[in-house]
């Protein structure tokens, strides 16, 4: 008789140990006249956040509120808001990635990378990325090839470690100017190299200054272009040029666009154009210029500086043209090849790829950061 009265409140005395919700519950079970002692069999001691009510013979159990303490094995990981951040550095320019986690307040990620003998690339993580918010911080400056490489395997490599998302940080893109056909039978370079990142494992690139803005649209993957004109227009007013004074010049018509939107944060300043032709890659010829630099302070601004044919042979002739003097503002500084150009213009570099000159070097990183 007591073991069919107990079977069906069986589980009510594995929820609860208040007596006097059990003589409430069930006063036959607990207030027998028979001296017979009855447990549950496995009965688990815990205390509720309410006590237990009764509705129609039937226990209510209350639902545990959202202060509830939950065991510790149930509980988030990693910091509040679940959004681990960690940034990693190829080889292209480590010092350029110190720098914007400097600014950024963080620690670069523990990452070893090798060189075989016979050329190949050797990438491990040394410390866990499982689901965080990586960065990978590698401009693909020259040795181009090696460095796009080299960005592949640590895409591959975080994506292997179970990384939640990889965001390419490129400050210099490599074959960014084979962005389009000029004659038949050619490549877009820049389309395939979108193409191995986005691949690779990559959730999203940040790269500064493209060669054309339409590259963005190479990527299946999110893009954020970031410019550098802040750090052009701090050091220009640090010079305290009047504005009656300046022309913004364009190297080519490729730069027009460019040019313009410098020249409107300069107070809406005059624009004039270099119409240049090349002859062949790397090679260019300057031929006349459209607008006028006589009496002014000539800025010309570019995107990167390879060989320096076009800024050079552009900045001859603005002094033909009667500039009083020539400032040459450049974004990516190649530099293939050494040269001396102090005679023809003052030269400013906001630089990702690492050079053995000394010029007027401006810090890109905090904005990069």
């Amino acid at each position: 008789m007591a073991s069919s009265l107990l079977q069906p409140f069986s589980s009510l005395f594995t929820l609860t140990s208040h007596s006097s919700t059990l003589r409430t519950l069930a006063p036959s079970i607990l207030h027998s006249r028979t001296t017979t002692r009855i447990f549950a069999p496995y009965s688990v001691k815990c205390d509720l956040v309410e006590p237990s009510n009764i509705m129609n013979r039937k226990p209510i159990i209350p639902v545990l509120n959202e202060t509830t303490t939950l065991p510790r094995f149930m509980e988030k990981t990693g910091n509040k808001n679940g959004n681990r951040l960690k940034l990693f550095s190829g080889t292209a320019n480590t010092c350029l990635s110190q720098e914007i986690a400097w600014y950024m307040g963080l620690d670069l990620g523990k990452i070893s990378i090798k060189r075989f003998a016979d050329g190949e690339i050797y990438v491990q993580l040394q410390e866990s990325v499982r689901g965080c918010n990586v960065y990978l911080i590698q401009p693909t400056c020259p040795p181009a090839n090696e460095n796009i490489m080299e960005l592949m395997i640590m895409i591959d490599a975080c994506r292997r470690a179970s990384a939640k998302n990889i965001t390419v940080v490129i400050p210099y893109f490599g074959y960014a100017r084979a962005d389009r056909k000029t004659q038949g039978r050619e490549s877009i370079a820049a389309k395939l190299v979108a193409n191995l990142i986005t691949k690779a494992g990559a959730d999203r690139v940040l790269a500064c200054d493209l060669h054309s803005g339409q590259s963005m649209g190479y990527f299946d993957i999110p893009v954020d272009h970031v410019h550098c004109q802040p750090v052009i227009l701090d050091y220009l007013a640090s010079k305290s040029i009047s504005s009656n004074e300046l022309v913004v010049v364009s190297p080519d018509v490729g730069g027009v666009a460019r040019a313009r939107a410098f020249a409107k944060k300069l107070s809406d300043a005059p624009l004039a154009i270099i119409d240049k032709r090349r002859h062949g890659h790397n090679v260019a010829e300057v031929m006349n210029l459209i607008g006028d630099v006589k009496g002014k302070v000539a800025v010309m601004v570019d995107d990167m500086i390879d060989t320096a044919g076009t800024i050079a042979k552009g900045a001859a002739l603005l002094h033909e043209e009667g500039a009083r003097e020539v400032y040459a503002c450049c974004i990516h500084a190649v530099f293939r090849y050494c040269f001396q150009l102090c005679a023809l213009f003052s030269l400013l570099l906001i630089t990702y790829c690492p050079i053995d000159y000394y010029y007027s070097k401006q810090s890109f990183g905090v904005y990069t950061a």
